[in-house]
């Protein structure tokens, strides 16, 4: 059985960022292991969260769930031209994590407009 947001293209989108951000902090200095590396878990965690969290709700409490998620996706932004800056990731990796994140903005601001126009 699954739940209805699992079936969202948005939801399985940030996953499979999700898992790009672990498997690409894993070879990041050990030094930033509290900081970058944290930090950018957590921000792509939080969005798929965050969708997940607030697809029970109401319309209107799913697009301020959605708002969060978004507002995540910058975190995650800041966290990948910080690692690039640092030359933890090429540029080849900077520009495919951030056309990612932009189709899955792309994205969430399409549900969101959806959700508020019903």
């Amino acid at each position: 059985m699954k739940f209805k947001f699992e079936e969202l293209d948005v939801y399985n989108k940030s996953l499979i960022f999700t898992d790009i951000v672990y498997t690409i902090t894993k070879d990041f200095p050990k030094e930033e292991t509290y900081c970058l590396i944290s930090q950018f878990r957590r921000a792509a965690v939080s969005v798929s969260l965050n969708i997940a969290e607030g697809s029970g709700g109401s319309k209107k409490e799913f697009s301020r769930y959605l708002g969060i998620a978004s507002n995540s996706l910058k975190e995650c932004i800041v966290c990948i031209t910080i690692a690039e800056r640092q030359n933890y990731i090429s540029s080849e990796d900077e520009n495919k994590m951030r056309n990612d994140l932009v189709e899955i903005s792309k994205m969430i601001y399409g549900l969101k407009k959806y959700l508020l126009k019903e």
